[in-house]
């Protein structure tokens, strides 16, 4: 009872000192000793990220440097040069090339979710080291954002290392054809999608037991790949209308389908509008949801 009575009261005098009422959105903040304190609780999961940079590394090449070694370089050998796994019209991208702008799409993901969920679960349920970042001197909402922002770098980082290796690793012959001139927009594409996904990771991190997370991935995480556009474009479901509207609700979707725009701008693919305002809008949504579903769950 006592730890507890100081820790309640060295966290209301760190808010107050620093931003008010921790839980009142209305007051007003001391944008320096805020800020500080803001860059310290990034800081830290940079740290507990460069401690464990080769789990990182490995984790994030593992799934797509398979996936690609079996499309682009084990099926176009047993097909004698063919692809053997995906044939459009005459002149339409390889499959190759396809996939490329697909398995990014997975690695940002499938790290920008899990880098949140499975870290914030457990901090929420067994180890509960959320209360030290809760005794940070910032507000309540600082907390959430800092995690969307560490997930979407670790997402970020983990495309930018797969890209290589799904360009490099590919059967003669089957290099992808990627635009290589439209680097910078992939880019702004990607860190778009890392908020994206981070910030679904932040809402499941809140909304997850702990015993659930087998399931989660289970019933969530693999249908999302498989339905999310990774291995075709959208427009190559027009033959099943009811599973091409369906994956519309699928996130992965967009993000597939915008890096497809951005490096195979010959391929078939939604309009570029909407798939930026579904990026921007549905980053916008998710990440106001889940940051305030965890201030109440740090409240409860």
């Amino acid at each position: 009872m006592t730890a507890t009575s100081a820790n309640d009261t060295a966290l209301g005098t760190a808010r107050q000192t620093a931003a008010g009422p921790a839980l009142d959105g209305r007051t007003t903040t001391t944008s320096a000793p805020v800020l500080r304190a803001f860059v310290s609780l990034l800081a830290r999961d940079v740290r507990v990220l460069r401690r464990d940079i080769s789990g990182f590394v490995i984790r994030a090449l593992t799934q797509p440097l398979l996936f690609v070694f079996v499309f682009s370089f084990v099926l176009p050998k047993i097909n004698g040069g063919g692809t053997g796994a995906f044939s459009g019209p005459a002149g339409a991208p390889s499959f190759a090339t396809i996939l490329v702008p697909g398995l990014l799409a997975t690695a940002i993901m499938t790290q920008g979710v899990m880098s949140v969920t499975t870290p914030l679960v457990m901090e929420l349920s067994y180890t509960r080291e959320i209360e030290d970042r809760v005794l940070a001197p910032v507000p309540i909402w600082c907390i959430g954002v800092t995690k969307i922002l560490a997930g979407a770098g670790q997402a970020l980082v983990s495309a930018i290392i797969v890209f290589p290796g799904v360009m490099l690793i590919h059967a003669k012959g089957q290099a992808p054809d990627i635009a290589m001139s439209h680097l910078p927009l992939a880019l702004l594409v990607a860190v778009g999608s890392s908020l994206l996904m981070a910030s679904l990771g932040l809402l499941l991190g809140t909304i997850v037991e702990p015993r659930k997370l087998s399931v989660m991935f289970t019933i969530f995480i693999v249908p999302i790949i498989m339905l999310g556009c990774v291995y075709y474009p959208w427009s190559h479901l027009s033959p099943i209308r009811w599973m091409q509207v369906l994956t519309l609700f699928n996130p992965l979707v967009y993000v597939s389908e915008a890096l497809r725009a951005s490096l195979v701008p010959s391929a078939t693919h939604l309009p570029t509008w909407a798939l930026l305002l579904a990026l921007i809008g549905g980053t916008a949504l998710l990440a106001s949801v889940s940051v305030r579903m965890l201030g109440r769950r740090l409240v409860d």
